[in-house]
């Protein structure tokens, strides 16, 4: 598994050759769920059935006892997770901003992701 490594404002990082990729760490996992949350369904041209149904099965109250199922099974899905070992997932009713914190195992080791979805800032 490759990933390139991103800064700590979430830019790819470029300029250091293959020092900018994690290559086979959990790091690289980490990245990989990262990615997989953030894809919307429909937004990859590839398969517009694959993403995270932020837009549509995530919001409102009666999504709220799915939303744990569905960024769970996201996670699970991913390449090179064996297991989740810690989730929180907390809402901000202000900014509608949704943050998910998961310590993750990895077939490389341990790792933390933690990314927010915030529904004003998607492009």
């Amino acid at each position: 598994m490759r990933y390139r490594t991103r800064d700590a404002q979430g830019d790819y990082v470029f300029g250091r050759g293959t020092r900018d990729f994690e290559w086979n760490t959990p790091q690289a996992v980490a990245q990989a769920v990262k990615t997989r949350l953030a894809l919307f369904t429909g937004e990859w041209f590839l398969d517009v059935s694959d993403g995270t149904p932020w837009d549509t099965h995530m919001l409102g109250q009666a999504a709220r006892d799915a939303v744990d199922w569905v960024i769970r099974a996201r996670i699970l899905g991913t390449a090179g997770v064996t297991r989740i070992e810690r989730y929180a997932r907390t809402f901000n009713p202000n900014t509608r901003a949704l943050t998910i914190q998961v310590d993750i195992d990895t077939r490389y080791g341990p790792a933390t992701v933690k990314t927010t979805y915030d529904p004003f800032r998607h492009d």
